[in-house]
């Protein structure tokens, strides 16, 4: 076990190098900065599109605007808001969040390309199904001959897609507010019990495909979200005096790194910091990953600045909201200094010392979370899959995401994070390459949008 964790945090580190940074962050800059800020400015219009105000069922796709970014956020609306967060507090300090709020606004841009691009270079996989992806406008929009990073992609997707943090996580949830305090020992038999369970749960829903997926998202992802942001603002009401020097610890620290816990970074910790906030953000809403737009590449519309704009939205509810409200509630409690909890661990102790039976409250949204983004991720690993060897073969993909739910109830969390870490920055190559490449064609693609759109409004 040793030596998979070394294996894997080498693996980790070798892959976030300053190279991925820079692709990353100066990436979405760039696409931010050519957009002339279109996704700020086109908030209200977004709304409105979400709200379904332009759906029109005789789109081409499969879902609504509403369903694609409920199933892109049950992805990202998970473990990355929970475990995430309180990893990169407990690495890091307060000024690990600062770093994810950067990733998540330059992140705005980056959602809004690749999802754009998604449905303006939609591809057919081997049964005739509409379908899109980081595949399928590498291979449409940039030709047959940049295919090796379509075929890049869909590899690491697949990996990428396991469920092996959500799994984990809520593994350990169980243990830690559940078995645990109630006397029961932990240990390998109690593990595979856990992920039988969730294995039997899972089949069920996965083996319906995606409008299962989207219909079972739609219903849970709001809810979740509604009831995760009431508990954390009872915690900052409890704690209200401790609100305005906790959000004036995230900005000082950001800067002063007096927190971090690791190696230097490009000559000092504030790198080391940095890196972790922009890791953890990746993490967290998946910007510049390619995993959001396999599902708003399904979304039924024929505009395709309009799933653009949708899914920006996702950085805005995922980090900018979720993630925050996590950190604070972490900050101010002070859990973070009193206890060596890393993971949903940590998030459990601030729930279980501000509310009373807290730490239960956030099992519930821990196992919404998790399961959420269980069915998501199969949906994302067996199109990767489906590119590869044919659609026909897409199912084959189930066993190897099932299994992986066994393999993650057993081991360690560390091995798992830096495992979908390094699997994750192998995805945002391709993946931003390809964005950038292409950005003109969005450019060009949001100029006659806007112009349309205001045209029908004078016209009204």
């Amino acid at each position: 076990m040793e030596s998979l964790n070394q294996l894997f945090s080498d693996f980790s580190s070798f892959a976030w190098g300053l190279p991925l940074l820079i692709l990353l962050i100066g990436g979405g800059l760039y696409l931010l900065i050519r957009s002339e800020f279109l996704p700020f400015r086109y908030l209200g219009h977004a709304i409105s599109v979400l709200r379904g105000k332009y759906d029109n069922p005789n789109d081409p796709g499969q879902i609504s605007h509403f369903q694609a970014l409920t199933t892109a956020l049950s992805s990202t609306i998970g473990m990355g808001n929970i475990a995430g967060v309180a990893l990169a507090i407990s690495i890091g300090g307060p000024g690990a969040m600062f770093w994810m709020w950067i990733s998540a606004i330059v992140g705005m841009a980056t959602k809004f390309f690749t999802s754009t691009l998604a449905i303006m270079y939609r591809g057919k996989d081997s049964s005739g199904e509409i379908q899109g992806g980081p595949m399928y406008f590498i291979t449409e929009g940039l030709g047959k001959r940049w295919k090796f990073l379509a075929i890049m992609f869909s590899v690491f997707g697949m990996l990428g897609a396991l469920p092996v943090v959500n799994v984990n996580q809520l593994k350990q949830a169980i243990n830690d507010i559940i078995l645990i305090p109630n006397g029961v020992e932990v240990n390998l038999s109690s593990n595979l019990v856990i992920a039988g369970t969730l294995v039997v749960f899972t089949s069920i829903i996965i083996l319906g495909g995606l409008k299962r997926i989207s219909i079972v998202a739609s219903k849970m992802v709001p809810s979740m979200v509604v009831l995760y942001f009431i508990l954390v603002l009872i915690i900052l009401g409890v704690k209200y005096t401790q609100v305005p020097k906790c959000l004036m610890l995230i900005f000082t620290d950001a800067f002063e790194a007096h927190y971090i816990k690791g190696d230097a970074f490009f000559g000092g910790m504030l790198g080391a910091l940095i890196l972790l906030g922009v890791k953890r953000g990746a993490f967290s809403n998946e910007a510049g990953i390619g995993t959001a737009p396999l599902a708003h590449g399904a979304a039924k519309t024929d505009e395709p600045i309009r799933e653009g704009l949708v899914a920006m939205l996702g950085p805005v509810i995922d980090t900018l909201i979720v993630c925050t409200l996590t950190a604070l509630a972490i900050l101010v409690t002070g859990v973070w200094q009193t206890t060596a909890n890393n993971g949903v661990s940590l998030t459990a102790s601030a729930f279980e010392s501000a509310l009373p039976y807290g730490q239960y409250l956030l099992m519930i949204c821990v196992f919404i979370f998790s399961v959420s983004s269980l069915f998501s991720y199969a949906y994302y690993g067996s199109k990767c899959l489906s590119f590869l060897i044919g659609a026909d073969k897409k199912q084959y993909y189930n066993v190897l995401y099932i299994g992986s739910i066994v393999i993650a109830a057993t081991t360690e969390f560390q091995a798992m994070i830096d495992f979908i870490d390094g699997v994750f920055a192998f995805m945002a190559i391709p993946t931003m390459i390809a964005t950038i490449a292409l950005a003109p064609k969005v450019v060009a693609a949001s100029k006659d949008y806007i112009n349309r759109l205001k045209l029908k409004k004078y016209e009204q």
